[in-house]
């Protein structure tokens, strides 16, 4: 497990040392990042891996629940052929939402894997497949397309929504990715409840919607 500090000034390296202390049997490293971005902290999470010797790489994110099975799911999909994995994206049950905001939630996120496909950013002659959602919280890589694909651009998630970046990288040279439903994380509901559904989705497509606090506590 490696864990980028992107440049954090709450307890996160704290956290980390004494997690790592109490749980000796764990390959955990922390790593610094001081270019602001969720692109920059997780290319050098990757990159930091894949000089380890990393050959698989997987990405959730810090408000996230992945699923007891999640890497176990992850590992079938690579071994059935696939080179990147998208998984389904569920929300948290834990921060407030009520039932029925919960499923409008997940219709949403539905309707917006729907939609994505035939956006016109994700469209054209140059892509060998059609566009599958591909959230940074929630997919894995290898390594060698990974690299191929130039990874994830080093920037603010104000500035690019990575995780696109680079799937519409990955589509330009290889079919060999795919939806594993069983690959499942829980994501934060935070923007939800604090954007609305529309400024959610207006943030997601092209940033349409720019708040002037991003970084949602």
């Amino acid at each position: 497990m490696v864990v980028v500090d992107n440049g954090s000034t709450d307890s996160t390296v704290e956290v980390v040392d004494e997690f790592a202390s109490a749980h000796p049997d764990l390959d955990l490293t922390l790593i610094h990042e001081p270019q602001k971005g969720t692109g920059a902290a997780a290319d050098t999470g990757m990159r930091y891996a894949i000089e380890a010797g990393a050959v698989r790489l997987a990405r959730t994110d810090a408000d996230c629940v992945p699923e007891p099975d999640w890497t176990e799911q992850i590992e079938a999909a690579f071994d059935g052929g696939l080179r990147s994995i998208a998984g389904q994206l569920l929300p948290r049950t834990d921060e407030g939402l009520s039932p029925a905001r919960l499923v409008l939630m997940r219709i949403v996120i539905e309707i917006g894997s729907l939609v994505a496909k035939v956006r016109r950013i994700n469209r054209g002659p140059q892509f060998l497949g059609t566009y599958v959602l591909t959230p940074g919280c929630n997919m894995a890589i290898t390594a060698e397309l990974y690299e191929a694909a130039g990874g994830f651009p080093r920037t603010r998630i104000q500035d690019e929504h990575e995780d696109r970046y680079l799937h519409n990288r990955v589509r330009t040279l290889t079919t060999d990715y795919g939806l594993r439903r069983s690959v499942r994380v829980r994501m934060s509901t935070r923007r939800f409840s604090a954007w609305g559904i529309r400024n959610t989705l207006r943030w997601y497509a092209e940033h349409r919607f720019r708040p002037e606090t991003v970084d949602i506590r």
